[in-house]
């Protein structure tokens, strides 16, 4: 490894774990503080830290890797992405904000579902932190494997070497410093990662243009690589877009709305947070299409590089952002946008432990266990989860059996379809009840596993996750069951509407205050 790249990556290794003991200092003094950070976010941190959070490892190596296999056809993904983050903002983060509050103060989503719906049977509590739990750790994996694959292409370090330094690194800061420490550390890897998508693509297009050696018809890709609509069905389209409704049922990024400091913030943090989510997809798409670009204009040249087939094909797709960058830029420079890529992963990583601890904390061993546990224990507690969760992770990532981009939309279709309907049937339908919010969860993540794992052929012989992405049939099967159930079992209580009304005044003072 270049000394200069592995200077920065140092500097940055460094920086994370140093925010992780300022977090420890400044606020994990209780549960509340270790898990929401006391809701004192302001709208940048909250912003920046729910992209962060969001786009992991696929946002600079599968996303690059689609747009540079299949070119502007893949754009779907990224319109639906957008749409569903914006109407997140919208439609989701001030009635969460207010309705966690009051619904006893709750710190986590089975928290809150429990505290809305009055569920003294502890139903909800039990199978949402079950479903977080299972999605979560396939979620982690996922990051895990990117951490992995980067330092296997780019060091030339051995995978599983490259997955225990990402998984130790991420494992300190959150284990020490807590929520304040990962909103933190979210905020800075946000403005990496932002930084990044634009240096790549605009460097590359540049040099690639700026060349005189390299004649304009080596750069010249099929047209069809600039062609949205090529070779893409309507059920294909349907499926890119359906990637947007996965936004509703994302714990990692809508606790961050239960985190921020007065609802009077959300407009400024959505401005902030779609802005640089426009800009960061915009670069990694670009990154993808001047890299099939400068492949086919240099690869030849590249044969003895790590990532070239003896052709000068690109070996592995979602490489392609870590070959530019490597290529194109000073080892200083490459380590910084190496390290974005680190930032993309460990931002989502820390996120998705910290909300697993949370249900293994409060929502079984709080619960169930030990009821009246001291903030010092639940927090131990809470720590000790972060671990065992990043075990488990790192055991199903030690041989990676699919792609980063199948592996995240997997999970994403999971939370999607469980928690999506759900999230948003009780923040504005009065006459749901508990068991409507059960049987709705519960249909909605089945629905996502047999999608993807019952070996059900299509017509033409493929599996029908791959005819249709899961998040479809899964988001309507469990709308339409919490709407029946709801329908034709006992009304809510008169406390849960009462409390259903004073959320909505809230909200209304929230707006004329």
């Amino acid at each position: 490894m270049e000394t200069g790249t592995l200077l920065s990556l140092a500097i940055y290794f460094i920086a994370m774990l140093g925010i992780g003991v300022y977090g420890y200092f400044k606020s994990t003094s209780d549960l509340s503080d270790y898990m929401l950070g006391g809701r004192r976010l302001g709208p940048g941190v909250t912003a920046l830290s729910a992209g962060a959070s969001d786009m992991s490892g696929w946002m600079l190596m599968g996303l690059p890797g689609a747009f540079y296999l299949s070119g502007f056809s893949e754009v779907w993904l990224a319109v639906g992405l957008t749409i569903g983050a914006y109407i997140n903002y919208l439609v989701v983060a001030p009635r969460l904000r207010v309705y966690t509050y009051v619904a006893k103060d709750s710190i986590t989503i089975p928290d809150f579902f429990e505290n809305r719906f009055h569920d003294n049977s502890r139903l909800l509590r039990l199978v949402s932190a079950v479903v977080i739990i299972i999605f979560f750790t396939l979620y982690t994996s996922s990051g895990l494997v990117a951490g992995g694959t980067l330092f296997e292409n780019a060091f030339g370090m051995n995978y599983h070497y490259g997955l225990m330094l990402t998984a130790g690194v991420v494992v300190a800061y959150t284990l020490i410093g807590g929520f304040l420490a990962v909103s933190m550390t979210d905020f800075v890897q946000g403005c990496i990662m932002f930084l990044a998508l634009i240096i790549v693509p605009v460097t590359g297009y540049y040099i690639l243009n700026a060349d005189p050696t390299v004649s304009s018809e080596a750069i010249q890709l099929a047209p069809e690589m600039f062609n949205p609509f090529y070779g893409v069905t309507l059920i294909g389209a349907i499926s890119l877009l359906a990637w947007g409704l996965g936004y509703f049922g994302q714990p990692h990024i809508i606790v961050r709305f239960m985190a921020i400091r007065s609802v009077k913030d959300f407009t400024k943090a959505r401005r902030i947070g779609m802005t640089w989510m426009i800009v960061a997809i915009t670069g990694a798409m670009l990154t993808g299409i001047v890299g099939a670009q400068y492949v086919q204009a240099n690869g030849m040249q590249l044969v003895d590089n790590v990532y070239m087939n003896a052709d000068g094909s690109l070996a592995n797709a979602e490489t392609i952002f870590i070959v530019l960058s490597q290529i194109l830029f000073h080892p200083f420079v490459s380590g910084f946008l190496l390290a974005a890529i680190l930032a993309a992963i460990m931002s989502t990583i820390s996120s998705q432990l910290l909300v697993t601890s949370s249900a293994l904390t409060q929502d079984f061993y709080k619960s169930f266990l030990h009821k009246n546990a001291s903030d010092k224990v639940q927090v131990m507690t809470g720590r000790i989860s972060v671990l065992l969760v990043a075990v488990v992770a790192s055991a199903l990532s030690w041989v990676p059996r699919d792609t980063i981009l199948g592996l995240v939309g997997n999970a994403w279709a999971g939370f999607g379809s469980a928690f999506g309907p759900l999230v948003i049937l009780s923040l504005y339908w009065k006459g749901m009840n508990r068991w409507g919010a059960l049987a709705g969860m519960v249909a909605g993540a089945l629905t996502v596993l047999l999608w993807i794992y019952v070996p059900i052929a299509a017509l033409d012989g493929k599996t029908l996750s791959s005819e249709l992405y899961e998040m479809v049939p899964g988001v309507l099967i469990s709308t339409l069951v919490i709407f029946l159930v709801s329908r034709f079992t006992a009304a809510p209580s008169a406390e849960v509407a009462a409390e259903f009304e004073e959320m909505e005044q809230r909200m209304v003072e929230s707006k004329t205050s």
